[in-house]
């Protein structure tokens, strides 16, 4: 039997231990962000970010997209991937974008406006490059413009995203 000292130290133990459990897990859960907003993502998991934007219902693959296209709808957050076409300069406008052009299976074309006074820039891109990506779709003639592809400062509005290479810009 375990003197009184004994219990007393065992339940320290285990507390302490609890303690540095949370603490590793915190740090762990830190650590999967660089602090800049972007994330290492595993190929695992962006085999099921691709299988997600491939196969969902809501409006987040290339047909919903091209509904939404022949709609004229805006305003609607959709998620999918598209493979780059064009690089354009950044819009120095008010909040600085990246901007670059995707085209999606289907064929029609996308411009990417990704805030970059709130997200990182995704440095690398080229043409041909396959670009993941959750945010907002505005309708325009010339295909529509996915925005909102970054985390919402304020907390207001919906996280959006852009993954490139094993990474995630947010």
């Amino acid at each position: 039997m375990a003197s009184p000292k004994q219990s007393k130290r065992t339940g320290v133990g285990l507390i302490g231990a609890l303690v540095l459990v949370l603490l590793v897990w915190g740090l762990n859960q830190w650590l999967g962000s660089d602090g800049n907003g972007v994330t290492n993502v595993t190929g695992d998991q962006m085999g099921k970010t691709q299988d997600t934007a491939a196969n969902s219902n809501r409006p987040d693959n290339d047909s919903d997209i091209d509904r939404l296209f022949a709609e004229q709808a805006s305003d609607v957050a959709v998620t999918g991937q598209g493979r780059v076409s064009r690089l354009l300069s950044d819009d120095h406008d008010g909040d600085r974008h990246q901007r670059f052009i995707l085209t999606i299976d289907s064929g029609l074309t996308l411009l990417v406006a990704h805030n970059i006074d709130v997200a990182p820039r995704v440095d690398g891109l080229s043409i041909g490059d396959t670009v993941l990506f959750h945010g907002e779709y505005i309708y325009s003639e010339q295909g529509g413009t996915i925005h909102w592809t970054h985390h919402d400062p304020q907390g207001k509005h919906d996280d959006g995203w852009l993954r490139w290479q094993g990474q995630s810009f947010s």
